[in-house]
């Protein structure tokens, strides 16, 4: 007597929940995601063999442009509101709360506080393609009011402790500026008594792009 065959069926599977599933992923990364912001100042990094990693918090960095001008920067939106509401008592320079707003949000800057609220009254594009005349540095090298990098530092490390924030340090440095300028930050930082700090380089040829290490000093 012949056997009776079943017929087979090919299988199926259903892939509403994997879509639905890869949905929510997808909106999730969407909005817990905190992009970078723009640089105020792109810098040319020399290129060095260190793989440590950038500290993606807690940092104050400096920068240098190939033009010698000097950008400072520091990570935080609710102490760089702070930073630059103290500085604002500090040279008698006043700013609206979108103006302060505004730097709450930005990377980097590099214009005199006097100066600061006009600068932050441009429009995005107009902030971005408007030459910045880099934070002044006394010739000097003193503690006074018109070094405000040095006033700079200060601030934003005083009101980063009383926020629980302990700032590390780190130099950005283009390769076509002049020693002599970078040697000035270095000076301001050991005179505001910050003695360890970094340098921010590129990885040299032959490393994965994209990545760049910290040279201590």
């Amino acid at each position: 007597m012949g056997k009776i065959k079943a017929k087979r069926h090919s299988p199926a599977l259903d892939m509403t929940p994997m879509v639905d599933l890869a949905f929510l992923l997808v909106t999730f990364f969407i909005l817990t995601a905190t992009f970078r912001p723009d640089e105020a100042v792109v810098v040319d990094l020399p290129s060095s063999v260190s793989e440590v990693k950038v500290p993606e918090s807690g940092l104050i960095s400096i920068s240098v442009d190939k033009n010698n001008k000097v950008y400072f920067s520091c990570d935080g939106q609710q102490i760089r509101r702070e930073v630059l509401l103290e500085m604002g008592k500090m040279y008698n320079v006043q700013f609206t709360e979108e103006q302060v707003h505004k730097f709450a949000v930005i990377s980097s800057f590099g214009v005199p506080v006097q100066a600061l609220p006009q600068w932050l009254s441009l429009d995005d594009y107009d902030r971005k393609t408007t030459p910045s005349p880099g934070i002044p540095i006394d010739s000097a090298i003193t503690a006074s009011t018109a070094n405000q990098l040095f006033q700079w530092i200060m601030t934003a490390r005083r009101v980063g402790l009383a926020n629980g924030v302990k700032y590390r340090f780190a130099i950005k440095g283009d390769q076509f500026a002049d020693y002599v300028a970078v040697r000035r930050v270095m000076k301001v930082l050991e005179l505001c008594k910050v003695y360890k700090f970094n340098f921010i380089t590129s990885l040299e040829a032959g490393k994965p792009k994209g990545e760049a290490g910290l040279i201590e000093e």
